[in-house]
């Protein structure tokens, strides 16, 4: 790992590395941030070192012989100077944080992961009276929102990230009691959608649970510099794009949309190249990496990206029959429909709560049990 190469080669140049540079980051970020990052951040945000004191709380003189103190330690530049007090990073501080930054895009659903995991252990250990429930799930960026305010219900909801698919998956062979996939609106029959999951769901056997309905589109740099405004617009142009992996909900949406515009993924520049999350999407976009991917307006404006509104989604929870009662599960349900819910979820960009906590029928919200598929 970057961060720990980086922090093993500053002790032994510096010491210890607590000790040695200050802890920039805010409280909440400070057990994934290293100090290095956060001070390379401010530096290339606010274009010169004064600035980046004022973002990281400390003076001029303590910010410029931290930045000496690191680059004496990598033996590498990190700051150029321009006219006047202007600064901007070197090459090899932009790669430094580009790789910092899809590092953390692709490990923080692990971490929330295990931190879900930690939790679990730690109530059971000492607080017998909490209620637990395990989740297989798209990535979604409510869905830590929501079991943060479950925790303070005693309420753990266990949450381990997987493509839709694998998601439904673990739910029917016991693995999980919950599972979140999305599906687009109003998909055929014969649609790529609702091929990949009608078989995965059955009447009478799985319950979907409302959550949310979210905007997925095109993600692209500030600006737009490329200009990209449709699917066709990215074929043509042989932008860089950034994929999710097969069997996420986001992959199949995005095969769904070309399929039914009649461009074939071989015109798409990068199309089998993968990014596990909507975060790593937009970090691998932020860093210049690539130069435009499919994922939600969340995930874009967390990486200050522009963003292209393609389609909207549904996102549910489901569960098996005999799970529905459960007390802990009511409690959730009880959670969703509440007025403190809808709002928290309404502050996230591109999303609006959907019927949360309302018990859906498969035949009428899936389009594709509505009629039978056609034969070609």
């Amino acid at each position: 790992m970057l961060r720990i190469g980086l922090d093993y080669k500053l002790t032994k140049v510096l010491g210890n590395t607590s000790d040695a540079i200050p802890a920039f980051a805010a409280p909440d970020q400070a057990a994934l941030d290293n100090p290095l990052f956060t001070l390379l951040r401010a530096v290339r945000d606010a274009g010169s070192i004064s600035g980046a004191a004022v973002r990281v709380g400390y003076s001029y003189r303590h910010v410029w012989g931290e930045l000496k103190r690191w680059e004496a330690a990598l033996e590498q530049p990190l700051v150029r100077w321009g006219k006047g007090k202007n600064a901007r990073l070197t090459d090899f501080a932009e790669r430094l944080v580009w790789a910092e930054e899809q590092a953390r895009a692709r490990l923080l659903p692990q971490i929330l992961s295990l931190e879900a995991e930690l939790e679990r252990a730690f109530a059971d250990a000492f607080n017998p009276q909490s209620q637990l429930l395990t989740m297989v799930a798209s990535h979604d960026l409510a869905l830590p929102l929501l079991r943060d305010r479950l925790a303070a219900q005693r309420l753990l909801l266990d949450i381990r990230y997987a493509p839709s698919v694998a998601a439904l998956k673990a739910l029917t062979s016991g693995a999980a009691q919950l599972a979140g996939f999305h599906v687009g609106d109003d998909h055929p029959a014969n649609s790529i959608t609702a091929r990949t999951f009608k078989g995965l769901l059955k009447p009478g056997l799985h319950k979907l649970i409302g959550f949310a309905a979210r905007r997925q589109g095109l993600m692209v740099r500030q600006g737009n510099p490329l200009t990209l405004t449709s699917l066709t617009d990215v074929a043509r142009s042989h932008a860089r794009f950034v994929n999710r992996p097969p069997g996420s909900g986001t992959r199949i949406e995005f095969e769904h949309l070309l399929a039914v515009q009649g461009i074939s993924p071989d015109a798409i520049s990068g199309f089998g190249r993968e990014e596990a999350t909507h975060l790593a999407v937009a970090a691998a976009i932020a860093a210049d990496a690539a130069d435009v991917g499919f994922g939600i307006e969340a995930a874009a404006q967390r990486y200050a990206l522009d963003f292209v509104p393609l389609a909207t989604e549904r996102y549910y929870l489901v569960c098996l029959k005999e799970t529905l009662e459960l007390p802990a599960v009511r409690a959730l349900r009880a959670h969703l429909a509440s007025e403190m819910w809808h709002g928290a979820m309404t502050q996230l960009p591109g999303y609006v709560p959907d019927q949360p906590g309302s018990v859906l029928s498969l035949t009428r919200v899936l389009p594709w049990y509505r009629y039978p598929a056609r034969r070609d």
